[in-house]
């Protein structure tokens, strides 16, 4: 076991996609980190001093500094150790700042559509298909990854969010006409990496997780 006093503190909530992604990327580089998993309605004192915002994830270093935002996280982690080159092999970051920005705002209208009733739940979905769905089936008609043929940085900030989309509606998800981002989503979404940073917590016991070989603690509120 680690010395926990020495390790990164990440604060995060399983099932949130920029926690999902911050995950990944530290599995990947199997770093060791302690991750707390926040209750979202009973946020702890300790991560609204470190980020006011609230939000997961954040990131505390040994040192003291504080990382706020998940692809930061996810970069910062890949730095420490990157096996499989996924910074280096990464397309530029104008499809994570669409994922980011145009896409996750549809896909926020598409799952909860009826909070917002000037339009539907498929024009929302249609809007979104639009922004990233179809370009991104026309770039994995050509290629096994966003990158090319090795899995990349963008594959993995993109994939817990297409993976929300399709849960909306998985029949018509997998009735749909994309059929190689269903086939890019699978992958990932069974996949070993996936499986292990997706392992539930025991709440309110320190138990131990196991990312890509490191072992690390993993506590809840």
């Amino acid at each position: 076991m680690h010395d926990t006093h020495a390790l990164p503190l990440l604060y995060s909530f399983r099932r949130c996609p920029y926690a999902i992604r911050a995950r990944l990327a530290i599995a990947q580089a199997g770093v060791a980190v302690l991750v707390h998993e926040v209750a979202l309605r009973d946020k702890p004192q300790a991560l609204l001093n470190l980020s006011p915002k609230g939000t997961v994830p954040v990131l505390r270093l040994p040192d003291g500094q504080v990382i706020e935002q998940s692809l930061d996280i996810m970069k910062w982690a890949l730095r420490q150790h990157d096996p499989q080159a996924w910074l280096r092999t990464s397309p530029n970051d104008d499809l994570i700042d669409t994922n980011d920005g145009p896409f996750k705002h549809w896909l926020d209208r598409y799952k909860y559509a009826q909070r917002h009733p000037q339009h539907s739940a498929s024009h929302y979905r249609e809007q979104a298909v639009q922004v990233l769905v179809a370009p991104l089936e026309d770039r994995l008609k050509h290629q096994a990854f966003l990158g090319g043929s090795q899995p990349c940085l963008a594959d993995v900030a993109l994939f817990p969010f297409i993976r929300q989309f399709a849960a909306v509606d998985s029949t018509w998800f997998e009735l749909s006409q994309w059929s190689h981002t269903r086939q890019w989503l699978a992958g990932w979404a069974t996949s070993a990496l996936f499986a292990q940073v997706m392992a539930k917590p025991t709440p309110g016991h320190a138990n131990t997780a196991d990312y890509c070989g490191v072992k690390f603690d993993t506590f809840t509120n």
